[in-house]
């Protein structure tokens, strides 16, 4: 599988990042037989959170024999400093481990979440004291919404994070505002050799009113194996990203290997995935 370097951190990421969201309720056969097939993959960057579920559980047996192979990263979606102390500690007992290799600020995709977490008593500064204290190499910050490029620029404006994690898909890229955004972001990212990942990638659209939720993902996905082909294949061209998230479905995590594996041009994968009368972003109408 490809590799990347993750901006400062020096790490040479996997492009394929897996999106440990999938393990939020799955049993712990399912979830080892999931990170098996991600590692076997060549998938060496692996993302939590203390807010998916039993995720972070699921993946403590795992990480005992794996912890020296991977980039781990996990996240706190906690706004004070106290609570995300306390968060920052639940994630590493719950994992197992010592450390991370990365703490990310979770979910800050407007200006009103961003002031909360960088505020003299805000998250941040949780973040810093776990990683003066060896509990994590490196910060970032993550999140999802239209919003989600400009309120990462103004955080790369105000703390030297060492990564993004920050919404593409053609949907979102067809906005002019968005795509303003997102381009000045990549500016400021390179200026400052931050690591840029990509989440969303394989979003197809919000789940219809009624519709029954066929996967574990929020939104509607992908789920034909040509379309998450070409949903992977133009992320993967944008250069400018280290790598982008897998969907948050164990089920869907072969499909996004393959497409790795066997990319299209990223005009043609566009022109397919635009074609889809139904195509369109996560974010018109989010659940939380």
């Amino acid at each position: 599988m490809e590799r990347r370097r993750l901006g400062r951190t020096g790490h040479d990421s996997s492009v394929l990042i897996y999106g440990a969201a999938a393990l939020s309720e799955v049993d712990q056969d399912t979830a080892d037989a999931s990170l098996v097939e991600a590692l076997g993959a060549g998938i060496n960057h692996f993302d939590v959170a203390r807010d998916y579920g039993e995720a972070e559980v699921r993946m403590a047996p795992w990480l005992r024999e794996h912890r020296g192979e991977i980039f781990l990263a996990t996240k706190t979606g906690q706004r004070d400093a106290e609570a995300a102390w306390r968060g920052i500690h639940e994630s590493l007992e719950r994992l197992g481990v010592d450390s991370v290799d990365l703490l990310q600020l979770h979910a800050v995709g407007d200006l009103r979440e961003l002031d909360k977490v960088t505020a003299s008593d805000g998250a941040l500064k949780a973040a810093l004291r776990a990683q003066e204290e060896g509990l994590t190499a490196n910060i970032g910050i993550t999140g999802h919404s239209h919003t989600a490029p400009g309120t990462h620029l103004e955080a790369l404006r105000r703390h030297p994070f060492a990564t993004v994690l920050t919404p593409l898909n053609p949907a979102v890229w067809g906005r002019p505002d968005y795509r303003a955004d997102y381009e000045a972001l990549v500016a400021e990212a390179q200026a400052q050799d931050v690591g840029l990942m990509v989440i969303k990638t394989v979003s197809r659209r919000n789940w219809p009113e009624g519709a029954d939720h066929d996967y574990a993902t929020w939104y509607e996905p992908q789920s034909e194996p040509a379309k998450i082909r070409a949903a992977v294949s133009w992320a993967l061209a944008h250069d400018e990203i280290t790598g982008l998230a897998t969907p948050g479905d164990v089920r869907l995590l072969r499909h996004v290997i393959a497409a790795e594996e066997d990319r299209m041009p990223a005009d043609e994968a566009a022109e397919f995935l635009t074609g889809d009368p139904d195509y369109s972003s996560p974010f018109v109408a989010m659940p939380f």
